[in-house]
């Protein structure tokens, strides 16, 4: 004879623990539930109550906070007076303050497409066996210290310089500076190539910046790989030379824009690369 079906049965059983589970709370859950390890809670009620509760108090916040203060909104615009200095809105003025060290092109367009690139990316370039959840810095120094650098001191802090301290003309006002219509500054900008007496749109000065831009590229890459590899680094091992290679890139393309902004203020460097088609 063959045994009785007791999966209708099972599954009964099973509907009755949820509703159980449901109406008596997380504590009968957690004691019937065989999945669940001494290291782990469910994300109700304890994770989700306490967002539920910051997303009231922040909305609290915000609601007094615009009750209370007026929003600094200028005067109706007039279209025969163009204002001094012409901002964009203060989360675009990131992209506005890199106009000043780079071509629009790549100010605009290359630098916005490879940040997204590289968002993208970092679930595939990511080699951290426990996967989702562990985003802590213990788990991840690396990941954690290059994003914090990236978004708080380069991106966050163009925007701090747009709005406090570009004035007039796009002028550098520091914050204890009274903003001067009238102020005029002399400075000189020089490409890379002029330093050692060449035209950078000569056929020689095309070369020359080409093998600056590349050469940084292929030393910020090739140096860590070698010395890594040397070490038999098993952070190498695990990513591998494709997955090494777009962490590396993206790393240096990140790392030009502090290098380029120390180079225009200190040396007054406008472009390392001139070509008919973008400059850098």
């Amino acid at each position: 004879m063959k045994k009785a079906d007791n999966k209708p049965e099972e599954q009964k059983d099973k509907g009755r623990y949820r509703a159980l589970a449901f109406i008596k709370g997380p504590t009968l859950a957690k004691e019937k539930d065989a999945e669940i390890t001494d290291n782990e809670i469910p994300t109700w009620p304890y994770l989700l109550r306490k967002e539920f509760l910051a997303a009231i108090i922040c909305t609290i916040i915000l609601i007094v906070w615009s009750i209370l203060l007026d929003a600094p909104l200028e005067e109706l615009s007039d279209p025969t007076m163009t204002p001094n200095p012409a901002k964009a809105p203060w989360y675009f003025l990131g992209l506005q303050e890199m106009l000043v060290y780079f071509d629009p092109w790549i100010a605009g367009v290359a630098i916005p497409v490879l940040i997204i690139i590289g968002l993208m990316a970092i679930p595939y370039i990511d080699f951290n066996p426990k996967g989702n959840g562990y985003y802590t810095f213990r788990e991840r120094k690396f990941a954690m210290l290059t994003f914090c650098f990236g978004f708080h001191f380069l991106w966050i802090l163009l925007i701090i310089v747009g709005v406090f301290m570009r004035g007039p003309g796009w002028l550098w006002f520091w914050p204890w500076q009274e903003w001067d219509l009238h102020r005029i500054v002399a400075e000189t900008n020089y490409d890379l190539t002029s330093f050692i007496g060449v035209n950078s749109k000569s056929p020689l000065g095309f070369f020359i910046g080409g093998a600056v831009v590349i050469g940084y590229y292929f030393i910020g890459i090739t140096i860590p790989y070698r010395f890594m590899k040397a070490r038999k680094s098993v952070a190498l091992e695990k990513l591998g030379f494709i997955r090494y290679f777009m962490v590396s890139f993206l790393f240096m393309s990140m790392m030009a824009l502090p290098i380029k902004v120390f180079l225009r203020f200190v040396f007054h460097i406008k472009y390392l690369w001139v070509t008919p088609w973008f400059n850098i």
